[in-house]
């Protein structure tokens, strides 16, 4: 003999819908088979959601009062497939209970939320520099193509005067739902609806400016800072600058990938510029002022006599700003290259020929080539 439904939900037989549905939230939650695994517990559940089924719809739970369960035996669950877009309350029931089961008793609860506002998608910009551009940063100019709000319709994608209306397939939920019962249950299934495509809406004169899509392509230029000291691979976000939402929802954002080319003379090494320096022999051994490139401009630099090849000097504070600390900055590391000529004047050659023979009486090792050769040990 079938058990009275209210004594399955434990709830009276003048209870409203929302003790009614409170009831079946507990018990569903309590006994469904992927929660509760003790011997009963799935037949518990099958007998609270047939209570459910039945004492959730007025006209059905009327019929069950008067006849019993003769009176509902063909309603409610009689199997196979019933379109459930004018059932929301059990389907939203069991979705925000059981989304997060394996098995899936609903689909995300944001897909529950599409008639409402959607925010804009997010766009991508790559942007590039020249060296001292991102050293230094400052201002740039960009174009970029995004949608924009349509301003006739103001984004409801109707002609101006008149009104969206209520899908009347989904009630303006953007979804049908449809369950269907087997012997382990009922499953929800959720899709989008095909009359407005999810939106919850249809709209029946559609605006002449965006064709009834509420947004247009629009190219815009834009003026961007770019900080001081960014580097390969550094990214911007440039708020409310992406697609526009729909439905009021808020804009995207634009995110602006920065890439640095190769300078000639210059490269970087974290917040160090680096670079080299070709000096003469003569000028290496005797020592000389001279003026070196950097970012900042011409510098001059003392090169001490006796110099060797491959020497770094260090240019304080005139590398890369440190990003977010521009008044921090890193250094100017210089290696010294020494040009040794490989053919010298006839008068040259003479004096050098003196030198070399003037340091070989004092080292024991004579000739221009043993001279040039320790040179720079």
């Amino acid at each position: 003999m079938a058990r009275d439904y209210y004594e399955i939900l434990g709830v009276s037989r003048d209870a409203d819908k929302e003790e009614i549905k409170g009831a079946y939230r507990r018990l569903a939650r309590k006994y469904h088979p992927d929660v509760n695994k003790e011997p009963g517990a799935e037949d518990r559940f099958k007998e609270i959601n047939r209570a459910y089924e039945v004492l959730s719809e007025p006209e059905i739970r009327e019929r069950y009062n008067r006849f019993g369960e003769a009176g509902v035996s063909g309603a409610a669950g009689a199997g196979g497939f019933q379109d459930m877009s004018d059932m929301g309350g059990f389907a939203d029931i069991f979705e925000s209970i059981f989304s997060g089961f394996a098995g899936g008793m609903g689909g995300p609860s944001t897909q529950r939320r599409r008639s409402g506002p959607v925010r804009g998608d997010d766009l991508r910009l790559d942007l590039k520099l020249d060296f001292r551009e991102a050293v230094f940063g400052g201002e740039k100019e960009i174009r970029i193509s995004h949608l924009e709000t349509c301003e006739v319709c103001t984004g409801s994608g109707a002609k101006p005067g008149t009104r969206p209306r209520t899908c009347s397939t989904c009630s303006g939920s953007g979804q049908v739902r449809r369950v269907t019962r087997t012997p382990f249950g009922s499953f929800t299934q959720v899709s989008t609806c095909p009359t407005c495509n999810g939106t919850g809406m249809v709209i029946e004169d559609k605006c002449d400016a965006c064709d009834g899509k509420g947004a247009n392509q629009v190219t815009k230029k834009l003026k961007i800072t770019i900080p001081a000291g960014v580097d390969n691979g550094t990214r911007l976000r440039i708020s409310n600058e992406g697609d526009a939402g729909q439905r009021s929802g808020p804009a995207g954002d634009l995110y602006v990938y920065l890439f640095v080319n190769e300078d000639e003379e210059f490269h970087r090494d974290g917040i160090s510029i680096l670079s080299e320096i070709k000096i003469s022999y003569l000028q290496a051994i005797l020592g000389c002022r001279l003026e070196v490139n950097t970012v900042d401009g011409p510098v001059e630099l003392i090169i001490p006599a006796g110099t060797q090849p491959n020497t770094v000097m260090k240019l304080e504070n005139r590398g890369v700003p440190r990003l977010g600390n521009p008044v921090s900055r890193g250094d100017h590391m210089l290696t010294v290259l020494i040009d040794i000529p490989t053919k010298v004047m006839p008068d040259e050659r003479e004096l050098l020929e003196k030198l070399a023979k003037i340091k070989g009486e004092r080292t024991g090792k004579g000739g221009l080539e043993g001279f040039l050769g320790n040179l720079f040990k």
